[in-house]
């Protein structure tokens, strides 16, 4: 059965606050029912196409790949039983899984398998990095998948949301997606973009019957919205709560409040085409200015959490384990902007050349900390002399203001565990001018793109990390991002959820692992 869509034309945040209010104030939605639950978060999905907003359909269990990420970080089986290459990376075999069926009913073949990847192929993914030369059916379960060069994560990339395997009655003939017809434990009953999806239990799941049989899915902007949605027990799971909200559940018996370090980095990226920011004594004085311990204990209420380089420590390849802290030094920082010629004038502001140091930042609602912290950045650069204007926008105002040029400096939360191994992210957005979305901007470092391009072909372990954290080196003495914190991702759950747990990749909810007692309100 295809999902009923309909679509809003009001704002987004304000149509999530009028669901948000409904649900809280006006009692809209039935009461709970048995093996049913309830699930909120600022996560939007405006479309069914799993190469824009496939991440949430992962996470809601309805799409699969070929590859999984285990919670330890580890390649395991998906839709695949298993993958190899016999030439260090060049041509790779894909055994696919027997008796998986669609949604709707048909089974999946190799055939399947590679029209969804040759589609996959054509849009926004990592799927690009791989090079693929050409995909070839040996029988109904096993592919061969030929690059026109060595790629050694090649079965990382598969386990991004943008592969997922649909059924080919999804797409319209022009590879738009019409409906999701995928493979996973839950089917999609009702999707009304970007504030709800509903799914249900597809009975004919190849892996087994879950607990739970219904799943609603409720997007809310506001942190303090969810914190009561799940105190209230109009929903059993909510995620990315506010340090505020935190307190006040830690309070509520009848809610656990979970905190997971993930691969997500809270950092400021910036534009290197700013005349101000082109210069590294700059971005350097920026980086000084900023006192990651008061953000990470005041305002994150995550001690210990401070960022001193890009990739935290969950990615223990690409992190420097001996890199000393960022310690505040507003003393360094007016100097260096002093000797980049950029003096106090009488308002207290750096100038050059008669021009202001004003810049301006944006953030987004999606993470509620984000704008705290902000605002507490703004006042930190206040104290060396820069004008730092913030503002709140949509999270698509990053990748957006990428494309156009015109963002100068963004707040932003960077996850880097999208894919097992980061190196298809990080080889797509920093080994060229070009960069990435919530990547590096104008930014360009021959010696950074030159050893980049040696790891795809790099078969020793040992020297696949010295490499890897060479480059992190070299991308903090540039200092095209500057880490602030790394992420601790909040969820709180009802104690009438069992088999609770956190993916720290970001890549399911793991509703099929759990179950519901005493539902009834």
């Amino acid at each position: 059965m295809c999902p009923k869509v309909i679509k809003f034309s009001y704002h987004k945040v304000f149509g999530s606050l009028f669901i948000l209010s409904c649900l809280l104030l006006n009692g809209c939605v039935k009461p709970p029912k048995e093996n049913t639950i309830v699930i909120s978060g600022p996560f939007e999905a405006i479309n069914l196409d799993p190469a824009t907003t496939g991440y949430i359909f992962q996470r809601l269990e309805v799409l699969q790949t070929l590859v999984n990420v285990s919670q330890t970080g580890e390649l395991t089986s998906g839709l695949a039983t298993h993958w190899k290459s016999v030439d260090q990376g060049k041509n790779w075999q894909i055994q696919l899984k027997d008796k998986v069926l669609f949604h709707n009913g048909k089974t999946m073949t190799a055939s399947d398998v590679k029209q969804a990847l040759q589609i996959a192929m054509r849009k926004p993914g990592p799927l690009k990095l791989a090079q693929i030369k050409t995909i070839t059916i040996k029988d109904d379960l096993t592919l061969n998948i030929e690059l026109t060069k060595a790629y050694l994560p090649f079965p990382s990339i598969l386990t991004n949301y943008s592969t997922a395997v649909l059924a080919p009655e999804s797409y319209a003939q022009n590879g738009e997606v019409n409906q999701l017809l995928a493979t996973g434990p839950y089917k999609i009953t009702e999707f009304t973009p970007p504030h709800r999806i509903n799914t249900q239990l597809f009975e004919q799941y190849w892996a087994g019957q879950p607990a739970i049989k219904e799943v609603e899915y409720i997007t809310g902007h506001r942190s303090e919205s969810r914190a009561m949605m799940v105190k209230t027990r109009q929903a059993d799971i909510v995620y990315n709560l506010d340090p505020a909200s935190l307190n006040s559940l830690n309070q509520a018996s009848q809610v656990k409040v979970n905190l997971t370090e993930i691969p997500r980095t809270i950092m400021l990226k910036l534009n290197l085409a700013e005349p101000a920011l082109a210069d590294l004594n700059v971005r350097q004085a920026i980086n000084l200015a900023i006192d990651r311990t008061g953000i990470t204990q005041g305002i994150l209420k995550a001690p210990n959490s401070e960022a001193n380089q890009i990739f935290g420590p969950v990615l223990s390849q690409w992190h420097i384990p001996q890199q000393a802290a960022i310690e505040q030094n507003l003393a360094t920082a007016r100097q260096l902007l002093q000797q980049a010629g950029w003096h106090l004038n009488k308002q207290g502001i750096r100038e050059k050349q008669q021009q202001p140091l004003k810049l301006n930042l944006i953030t987004y609602a999606n993470r509620p900390e984000l704008i705290v912290i902000a605002t507490a950045i703004q006042d930190q650069l206040s104290q060396i002399g820069i004008k730092l204007a913030v503002n709140m926008e949509n999270s698509s105002a990053i990748p957006s203001g990428h494309a156009d040029g015109s963002l100068q400096m963004a707040l932003i939360a960077r996850n880097f565990g999208t894919i097992g191994d980061p190196l298809g992210l990080i080889l797509a957005e920093f080994s060229s001018l070009d960069g990435g979305d919530w990547g590096p901007m104008n930014w360009y470092n021959p010696q950074v793109s030159a050893l980049l391009n040696q790891l795809p072909q790099q078969t020793n372990p040992e020297q696949y990390r010295q490499t890897a954290q060479q480059i992190a080196k070299l991308v903090m003495a540039d200092l095209p991002l500057i880490p602030i914190a790394y992420y601790q991702q909040s969820s709180a759950v009802n104690q009438a959820v069992e088999g609770f747990s956190f993916d720290p990749f970001e890549r399911n909810f793991n509703i099929s692992k759990m179950s519901v007692v005493n539902h009834a309100h």
